[in-house]
């Protein structure tokens, strides 16, 4: 293959299928006369009551503890949503029904979307009811994605020695490549230009997406018309072949890809005919779209960081009319906001350790002004074990600290931009980064934010800010790039829009799910863009 570009430019969809398969091993025995018959139900979690998707199941597999289900669940992946799946495996008796008694009960497992794909493949012990351990029973969920969009190619064609079909000049070819359906109809992807007076002619270059192509099917037949071209539009019918993606890939491998190209009606009438000319694929390059899925079961991690304002604005913690205020039966909106979004993220981190820091307060043991600080006073390691260790640092925090300012959020985000930039040395996709802020006021220093978003646009991190309480956050809009590029005070555009503002009263009636799946939609293409500019960097030897 003369060159291989890994992705061209365009993001493809964000919303993705799932395709899950499922084994299980070491099954408990609950026949008496032989083993279980086995089969798995799929259920998923809405508004908190568990349902079976859509009736559909495994097959059965009859006598069996270590079944392997050739039935697949299909599934839309959300990244902004926790979707919480259920496995129940029941051993079935006779019908195709599912007992109700408890010894027809296998083992079951909950988990979430997110956590399957993260693992990619993910195995689980079964537990019985009130969390008993099934054994030594486990279930293995095999993750993979149905990708709708994975590319495009370009082809380029030349024939030798094709028939003249012309009486006082030579043929005037090109070539049409028609993709056979399902249903056998015939649809057209590809018309060339027309090489004038030629019967050796080289066309031009054309891109295809592989949808367009063969379906994203390497074995779907393609159809081959060479044709000479009449300005009347009664082209004359030179030869056709048939192929296939996976043939026209051979070049890859140095074989030279070539067909005979064929007339029906002359090889049927013509004892010695051999072809009406030969048709040579010179060269293919396949460009491949990665998705956002295609990362994370890559293996990259993403890493959560959450920034909290401790200014004084926010009202003595103490006081029940305080944003900080801790009340121990209705969490406050710094910490609605930090658990919806963490909670989505933390799938995606294998050590679910999570870096909180803090700003706009004086802190101990000096109690001087600090823009960027540990909310667990540990500088060496400012991270919290789950999204429960980041929430306990901070309402313990809250006693030592005294609210101050102003509210400058340049310092965090130029931290974690450098902490960032140094896995850029990495040439895989490795780690992302997720920084939360949550401040109840507009950026002090909107100038050095700027700057600091800019240059921040260059790493594998996308920055969400969540107003809390009533301030007016007109201002604040400006840092999101929505309606423009957000450019630094010298006038330097981002890179990417990396920045999602939401104002925390505009879901305040609404469900946190609602909060972090409006302010975390933007994540996937946003990871895709930076790698894609990155492999871009790459190729460029740049």
């Amino acid at each position: 293959m003369s060159g291989v570009s890994l992705y061209d430019g365009v993001p493809s969809a964000c919303v993705s299928k799932v395709e899950l398969r499922v084994s299980c091993k070491a099954l408990l025995d609950r026949d008496t006369l032989n083993k279980s018959d086995p089969c798995v139900i799929l259920m998923v979690q809405a508004q908190g009551q568990w349902t079976e998707v859509s009736l559909d199941r495994t097959e059965v597999i009859k006598s069996n503890l270590h079944p392997v289900f050739a039935k697949v669940f299909m599934l839309d992946y959300y990244f902004e949503e926790v979707q919480k799946l259920r496995f129940e495996v029941y051993d079935i008796h006779g019908t195709h029904s599912i007992g109700t008694r408890d010894d027809d009960f296998l083992g079951g497992v909950e988990c979430t979307l997110g956590q399957i794909v993260a693992q990619k493949k993910m195995v689980k012990p079964l537990l019985l009811k009130y969390g008993k351990y099934a054994g030594k029973s486990t279930i293995t969920v095999h993750a993979e994605e149905i990708s709708g969009n994975n590319g495009y190619v370009e082809l380029s064609f030349c024939a030798k020695k094709l028939d003249d079909k012309d009486l006082f000049s030579k043929s005037d070819p090109f070539l049409e490549i028609y993709r056979i359906n399902d249903d056998e109809t015939e649809q057209l992807v590809h018309r060339t230009t027309v090489i004038k007076n030629n019967l050796n002619p080289v066309w031009e270059p054309f891109k295809v997406s592989l949808i367009s192509l063969c379906s994203c099917d390497e074995d779907r037949k393609l159809k081959c018309l060479v044709w000479d071209y009449d300005s009347r539009g009664k082209h004359d019918f030179i030869g056709e072949f048939y192929t296939s993606f996976r043939e026209l890939q051979k070049i890859g491998t140095g074989s030279k890809v070539t067909w005979d190209c064929i007339n029906p009606k002359y090889k049927l009438k013509k004892k010695n005919y051999k072809n009406s000319g030969v048709v040579i694929l010179s060269d293919l390059k396949l460009h491949r779209v990665y998705s956002f899925l295609d990362y994370i079961m890559g293996g990259c991690q993403i890493h959560f960081t959450v920034a909290i304002d401790f200014t004084a604005s926010n009202g003595d913690p103490r006081n029940s009319c305080s944003l900080h205020y801790i009340n121990p039966y209705q969490p406050n909106e710094y910490l609605k906001a930090l658990i919806a979004v963490g909670e989505i993220c933390q799938d995606y981190d294998s050590d679910k350790r999570f870096s909180a820091l803090g700003f706009g307060a004086r802190i101990p043991p000096n109690y001087e002004v600090s823009h960027d600080f540990a909310i667990n006073f540990n500088p060496e390691d400012d991270e919290c074990e789950e999204i429960q260790g980041v929430v306990e640092a901070y309402q313990n925090c809250l006693p030592k600290i005294q609210l101050y300012g102003p509210t400058n959020v340049a310092p965090i985000i130029n931290r974690i931009a450098k902490l960032s930039a140094g896995e850029e040395t990495i040439k895989d996709a490795s780690r992302y980064h997720i920084l939360l802020i949550l401040t109840d006021g507009v950026v002090t220093d909107m100038a050095d934010t700027r700057e600091a978003i800019v240059r921040a646009s260059y790493q594998p991190l996308s920055i969400i800010i969540v107003g809390v309480g009533n301030a007016d956050f007109t201002d604040m809009q400006i840092l999101d790039g929505d309606d423009g590029v957000l450019r630094s005070p010298k006038g330097e555009p981002a890179l990417r829009d990396i920045v999602q503002f939401v104002p925390f009263r505009d879901f305040k009636t609404a469900s946190p799910a609602a909060l972090a799946k409006c302010v975390l939609a933007e994540v996937p293409k946003q990871v895709v863009e930076y790698y894609s500019h990155r492999l871009i960097h790459f190729s460029l030897g740049v």
